[in-house]
């Protein structure tokens, strides 16, 4: 039935990476790999002996001929490793024991096999144990004599108790040794191997913190960019420990999937940042696609007060000081759009995620957009007018006299100025050669 199933398995072109499901192709693919052996692995031992020369029958080579299928049993592992149903950590470990297992098996059988067919019994070496007439005890205490002289020979205890009597048994041992050193070499270098990936992470960690707090006593920083420093490089190894490096992931994808991912996790939350209320769908869109997503310790500065305005935040999760933020409340806004020096320090309270969007790439994307520039300007003003803050309301006034000396880097059309009533705005507008007929998203133009 397995031979069956095989031509109707598609199979990949190592030439082209493509699945292959021609049946013909397959067939061809399969036939002139090892559909003979497969063929032959499944006669039935019985036949095979009858069918066999004389000579050849008492050695059983057809049963030996059935090993052939464990090359199923290697793809099986090789596919469970693969397969992030399971853990690879204890597959792995299975495929290593079970390869002892069957290599101690193996050689015990065979070691035993050498004995039983030698021509005087009293002269091998599990008669130094069993005795002469060690044919007639149990199976099972035969196998287990045999299993413990490979295991000791594999493992190069060699207690002396079993050893090699005559010429036949002293040839299959020194091959058997000689195998052992390969297997060893193998199972040590996997299980190392196993052991410093799960470890080697850790160790890393430690010499990342030790090298920061070098280079923090060496340049003798203050205590506060200590600590923040620290912070920053645990939370980095707790997220990768944890499996929530979330923007590392999302960047190793096509743009396509990163733009879905992106859409399908924070879309909801941009449609109620007031920055962004009223504008297209698209926008919004393309602004999410470009935000990068970032795991923030607690205690930690986000923004520093007159520092360049290169992005601006919005919190997804936690909570920072700038007064009292929430999800879905923006940080370094004002900066990047009025394009001055932020205005305050913003320092997180707890652990907080936040999507930061980059100022190029925001106003390359409004650029494009020309009515949603207009209606976020209009959403920046109308929230500076709400805030009923000092600091504010002299934001709001030289933000004001920027627009009329048309100073501002967000592309803004005529209906805005007309809205406004702006009458030094409408004309810096038409001087840049703005189209008095163009409409806004209502439909309406300045003249209307």
């Amino acid at each position: 039935m397995d031979i069956i199933l095989t031509f109707f398995v598609a199979y990949l072109d190592k030439t082209t990476y493509l699945l292959v499901d021609d049946h013909k192709k397959i067939a061809w693919k399969y036939s002139s790999s090892w559909l003979a052996f497969d063929i032959i692995s499944t006669i039935p031992s019985e036949l095979a002996q009858k069918i066999s020369p004389k000579p050849l029958r008492s050695y059983g080579l057809f049963n030996m001929l059935r090993l052939w299928r464990l090359r199923r049993v290697s793809a099986l592992f090789s596919r469970m490793e693969k397969d992030k149903n399971y853990n690879y950590f204890w597959v792995r470990c299975a495929k290593l024991i079970c390869v002892t297992l069957f290599a101690v098996h193996c050689a015990g059988c065979f070691y035993y096999y050498i004995a039983a067919r030698y021509h005087d019994p009293g002269r091998t070496w599990i008669a130094l144990s069993l005795g002469d007439n060690f044919l007639e005890q149990s199976l099972w205490i035969r196998y287990v004599t045999s299993m413990y002289w490979s295991i000791t020979t594999l493992t190069t205890v060699g207690y002396g108790d079993l050893h090699p009597v005559n010429t036949r048994e002293m040839v299959f041992t020194i091959f058997y040794m000689l195998f052992n050193l390969g297997l060893t070499a193998y199972l040590i270098g996997n299980m190392t191997n196993l052991v410093v990936h799960g470890t080697s992470r850790t160790r890393r960690f430690r010499d990342t913190i030790q090298a920061a707090s070098s280079f923090a006593l060496r340049n003798q920083l203050p205590h506060r960019l200590q600590d923040q420093m620290l912070a920053h490089l645990c939370l980095k190894f707790r997220t990768d420990s944890e499996g929530l490096q979330q923007q590392e992931i999302i960047d190793s994808l096509p743009k396509a999937i990163r733009s879905s991912i992106s859409h399908y996790l924070f879309y909801s939350l941009m449609d109620k940042v007031y920055l962004f209320r009223g504008v297209s769908n698209d926008l919004l869109f393309q602004l999410v696609s470009e935000m990068k997503a970032e795991y923030f310790p607690p205690k930690e500065d986000v923004i520093l007060q007159n520092e360049a305005p290169t992005d601006f935040y919005i919190l997804v999760t936690g909570a920072v000081v700038v007064g009292e933020a929430k999800a879905g409340d923006l940080c370094g806004e004002i900066g990047v759009l009025c394009y001055r020096p932020q205005l305050f320090t913003v320092r997180t309270k707890r652990l907080c995620q936040l999507l930061r969007l980059n100022r190029t790439a925001f106003l390359n994307i409004i650029q494009a957009n020309v009515g949603d520039g207009t209606i976020i300007m209009n959403n920046l003003l109308q929230h500076l007018k709400d805030m009923n803050d000092p600091i504010m309301e002299g934001v709001l006034i030289e933000t004001e006299n920027m627009l009329a000396r048309g100073r501002m880097d967000l592309p803004l059309n005529l209906c805005f100025a007309a809205l406004r009533g702006d009458d030094l705005l409408l004309n810096q507008l038409l001087k840049r050669g703005l189209d008095p007929n163009e409409s806004d998203n209502n439909g309406r133009t300045a003249l209307v």
